[in-house]
């Protein structure tokens, strides 16, 4: 491993051309991946006038890439996912399921908890809202209630899954950017998770309290379809019996294909559902190569960055003679935060914050309690950023701004202040050897 010194000139030139050029692809509605190559090019350009091989580069950017195979993997696999268990008629038995048991009297609860449970199923923000947010945001509208009391419990509910679930491609990601176990790292993101969503279930069971409509909801006898739900059985299955999530995730697929197929589907709707995914959920083999691509070009990025420890000097200096639990968390936090404000989209943030302060987290704390802090953070800030991708699709969904829904998406800014108050009080016990073995029993 050779390191490369770069001034503070050169960094700020390639930080601004790389954001730059993420960002006009954002603005200019273009393909990521190509707003990514700019920052490639200056970081190549940079690393060439100092001496570094063009091959040399060439391999340890391969290097990088090869890190994120398997998210490509996973994030590929989910993409069919969607659309196959639409088409064999999993989702719609799914959603008739929640919409059974709504309450209007206990909207803005229920609505959080049913959307928690999607998103935890499907482990995606965007495909559970346009799954469950859309009719829910109807029955809403029917009965009168504040349209972004809603919004704010349906966000806050599908970012549960979206950060949590082992189906997340988002948590996939992180997991494999920090080097932790899947499984393993649930159990480190219990107790933040457990605060946040009974903060949030306490925040939407009060304003029922105080928002009462006499609206009574009218639906149509429920009708349990149970082979409909069999790729679900399947895919839970499997992974409650620790199958590796590509494999699961293949098996329901299959399941779903051969169910479609059954019932009448013909081949050739369901190739087309696969390439091209759903008209409401979206998804497809398609919706996704441009952005398996942009994760392969940041890998690359990164894999040069991390070799040459390009970042590390100025890491060292942000992080120079803390040694706290506290401010290493809120530090991490800051530089993600700055990182998603720029960047707009939930990927870069998870790979160069985890990549560049792994080192630094490993050696002084655990690369556990990294994935936890950046769980907690970086994972949930897109949602609360008004032009991150992220945030404008949930708005698109619901209908209602991002600004308007913010104040009630309880799950998503309670979180940040969750994993500062938990760490706060993990550096307080720690310091006391009568209460270091239980709390180290106790996580």
């Amino acid at each position: 491993m050779v390191a490369v010194f770069f001034s503070y000139k050169e960094m700020f030139v390639l930080l601004a051309v790389t954001l730059f050029g993420i960002f006009s692809a954002v603005f200019f509605h273009i393909p990521l991946f190509i707003g990514f190559f700019p920052g490639l090019f200056a970081l190549a350009a940079l690393c060439v006038h100092k001496g570094i091989s063009f091959r040399a580069l060439l391999r340890m950017g391969g290097r990088g890439a090869l890190q994120t195979k398997e998210v490509v993997i996973i994030l590929l696999l989910v993409s069919m996912l969607l659309p196959m268990w639409e088409i064999s008629g999993t989702m719609d038995q799914m959603v008739a399921l929640f919409l059974h048991f709504l309450s209007p009297k206990h909207f803005f609860l229920l609505s959080f908890l049913f959307m928690m449970v999607m998103s935890l199923l499907l482990g995606t923000a965007v495909g559970s809202l346009s799954a469950l947010g859309i009719p829910l945001m109807s029955v809403a509208m029917s009965l009168h209630l504040p349209l972004p009391v809603v919004a704010g419990a349906l966000v806050s509910g599908a970012f549960v899954g979206d950060r949590t679930s082992v189906f997340s491609s988002a948590y996939q990601l992180l997991v494999h950017t920090v080097e932790t176990p899947v499984y393993h790292q649930l159990r480190k993101l219990l107790p933040t998770t457990v605060l946040a969503v009974c903060f949030s279930a306490c925040f939407y069971f009060f304003l029922d309290l105080h928002v009462s409509t006499r609206a009574t909801l009218h639906l149509a006898p429920l009708h349990v379809d149970t082979i409909a739900l069999l790729p679900p059985v399947v895919l839970l299955l499997l992974v409650c019996f620790r199958i590796k999530m590509k494999h699961a995730f293949f098996a329901s697929i299959i399941c779903a294909i051969v169910l479609a197929y059954w019932r009448g589907t013909s081949m050739v709707l369901l190739s087309s559902h696969l390439w091209n995914g759903s008209e409401q959920l979206g998804g497809g083999v398609r919706s996704v190569l441009f952005l398996l691509l942009f994760i392969a070009l940041a890998g690359v990025y990164n894999g040069i960055l991390e070799e040459l420890q390009v970042v590390q000097p100025f890491l060292d200096r942000w992080l120079a003679s803390k040694k706290s639990l506290m401010s290493y968390t809120w530090r991490t936090m800051v530089a993600s935060l700055a990182i998603a404000a720029v960047a707009c989209n939930q990927t870069l943030p998870i790979i160069l914050t985890g990549r560049s302060f792994f080192s630094h987290w490993q050696k002084q704390y655990s690369r556990e309690e990294l994935a936890r802090v950046m769980a907690d953070s970086t994972m949930i800030f897109p949602g609360l950023i008004p032009w991150s991708i992220l945030a404008v699709m949930c708005s698109a969904i619901t209908g209602v701004s991002t600004i308007s829904y913010i104040p009630y998406a309880v799950f998503l800014w309670s979180l940040p202040l969750m994993t500062l108050l938990f760490s706060a009080s993990k550096q307080f016990f720690l310091k006391r050897p009568s209460a270091r073995l239980f709390f180290l029993r106790l996580l």
